[in-house]
């Protein structure tokens, strides 16, 4: 069964750090681009990184660069969101999500994705 399930989403202060991982099976993950979106309460959904099957470049969202490393265990079969200095307006449900190609050009276009995590919630607040 092909799944992706996020995790690492929680309650931080502003400023602090979170580590979302994204375990992917019954798929070989490291073929497919891996996006990642975030929705904040009342807002669309926005792409905001994503990594190539080859993984040799990244891609970034305005928003979250210089905050945001995405990297993949393909040992483990997960890809990880590192967020760092979040802000409040990191507020939001983070997914992943499998690409239907190996790599990121226009990876903020949701219709380029076939299956999708359910999501964690990540809360940023003192």
């Amino acid at each position: 069964q092909l799944e992706l399930v996020e995790s690492g989403g929680g309650l931080v202060q502003p400023g602090g750090s979170l580590r979302l991982s994204c375990a992917t099976s019954g798929f070989t993950s490291e073929n497919y681009a891996i996006g990642w979106f975030r929705q904040a309460p009342g807002k669309e959904r926005e792409g905001i990184s994503c990594i190539p099957a080859t993984h040799t470049d990244t891609y970034y969202a305005d928003s979250v660069k210089g905050r945001a490393i995405v990297s993949r265990d393909n040992a483990k079969k997960t890809v990880n969101l590192q967020m760092n200095n979040l802000k409040p307006d990191d507020t939001a449900v983070y997914y992943c999500a499998r690409r239907r190609v190996a790599w990121c050009l226009n990876y903020a276009s949701e219709a380029t994705y076939d299956y999708w995590g359910q999501g964690t919630q990540v809360t940023v607040s003192s």
